[in-house]
C-alpha cells in the first residue's frame, strides 16, 4: 500500500489563522438605558447619582461594549462619562456592538504582529473559525499581509478562494 503523503503540511504555504490572536477574557455588554428615566430620558443629577452608586468592580478584567438599547436621544458626554466609572477595571471599552468591540481588539493584536515572516510566500487566511472573528478582521489581516506576501487565499487548503497574487 502507498503512504499518504499530505501535500499541504510539506508545502511553502504559510498559514495565518486569527483564531491565534483571539483575545481571552469575558465580553460583558453595558446598556445605558438602565440609568435613565424610564429608560429614555437622561435626567443628569439623578444619571450621576446612578453611576455613582453601581458596583464597577464586577466588570474586573472584561471586555466592555457600551450601549443604549432604547432610541434615547442622549448628549455626548454620557458614555463618556460611564467609561470613566468603567476605565479602571474593565481591559477595553468600546461603544458599539459586540462585533465592533471584536474589531477593536483585533486591530490592537494586528498593528503589533511582524509580518516579515510571509515575505514572498504564498499565504492562506484561515477561514472557519470557531472564536467570534468578526469580517472586519479579515479584511484588515489581508491589509497587512498584502505587502510581503507573493500570494493569498482565503479559508482551508483543500478549498481556498485566491484573494491576491503579487506582481512580482
Amino acid at each position: 500500500m502507498e503512504e499518504i503523503v499530505n501535500k499541504v503540511a510539506s508545502s511553502a504555504l504559510e498559514v495565518f489563522d486569527l483564531e491565534d490572536y483571539y483575545q481571552p477574557g469575558a465580553r460583558t455588554q453595558v446598556d445605558i438605558s438602565q440609568w435613565l428615566y424610564e429608560g429614555f430620558l437622561l435626567k443628569e443629577k439623578d444619571f450621576r447619582e446612578a453611576l455613582k452608586n453601581e458596583d464597577w468592580s464586577k466588570y474586573q478584567d472584561h471586555y466592555v461594549y457600551l450601549r443604549c438599547s432604547t432610541d434615547a436621544i442622549l448628549p455626548a458626554w454620557a458614555m463618556i462619562l460611564v467609561t470613566v466609572h468603567l476605565a479602571p477595571f474593565a481591559k477595553k471599552i468600546v461603544k458599539g456592538t459586540k462585533d465592533d468591540l471584536e474589531t477593536a481588539l483585533y486591530q490592537e493584536v494586528l498593528s503589533t504582529i511582524d509580518y516579515a515572516p510571509y515575505k514572498d510566500k504564498p499565504v492562506i487566511i484561515k477561514g472557519c473559525s470557531k472564536k467570534p472573528v468578526p469580517e472586519t478582521a479579515y479584511i484588515m489581516a489581508l491589509q497587512k499581509l498584502q505587502p510581503f506576501a507573493r500570494s493569498i487565499m482565503y479559508g482551508e487548503a483543500c478549498s481556498a478562494v485566491p484573494l491576491f497574487k503579487s506582481k512580482k
